[in-house]
C-alpha cells in the first residue's frame, strides 16, 4: 500500500488491525467504529494498539481493511459493530456514514483495499 496520509493518534481503547476508526472522546484519540452512524475518520494499520498506545490511522488514499460481510468492488462501505467494513445500505430515509468504496470484491474475513472517501449516504 502507498497511503497518502497516515496520522498517529492515541488509542482510547484497544483497536484491532485493519479496522475502521472514529474520533474518541478527547482530541487526538481514536476508538474502533461500531455502527454505520459513526463518523469514521480512517483505518488502523497492521499494528493493533492496546489502550493508551499510539495508533497509526490511514486517512486518505487506499487502505487495507478487514471485511465483515460480502461487498462488491465499487460499493460503498461502512463500519459494522466490530469496525469491519460492510456494505452500506441504509433503509429508506435513514443515513449511513461511509468510509469509502471497496477497491475489489471481498467477503467476511478478507483484508482488502478500500478507497477512502468519508461521506454520508441516505437511503
Amino acid at each position: 500500500m502507498n497511503p497518502v496520509l497516515t496520522k498517529s493518534f492515541k488509542a482510547e481503547a484497544a483497536i484491532s488491525a485493519y479496522r475502521i476508526v472514529k474520533f474518541g472522546t478527547a482530541d487526538n484519540q481514536v476508538v474502533q467504529a461500531a455502527a454505520a452512524a459513526d463518523f469514521s475518520v480512517g483505518v488502523s494499520t497492521a499494528v493493533a494498539p492496546a489502550i493508551n498506545e499510539r495508533c497509526d490511522v490511514v486517512m486518505s488514499g487506499l487502505a487495507e481493511v478487514e471485511f465483515g460481510g460480502t461487498v462488491t468492488r465499487g460499493g460503498p462501505v461502512t463500519a459494522d459493530a466490530s469496525g469491519k467494513a460492510v456494505a452500506a445500505a441504509p433503509a429508506a430515509g435513514a443515513n449511513a456514514r461511509i468510509i469509502g468504496f471497496a477497491h475489489v470484491s471481498a467477503v467476511s474475513g478478507d483484508i482488502a483495499p478500500v478507497l477512502l472517501a468519508p461521506g454520508l449516504m441516505q437511503g
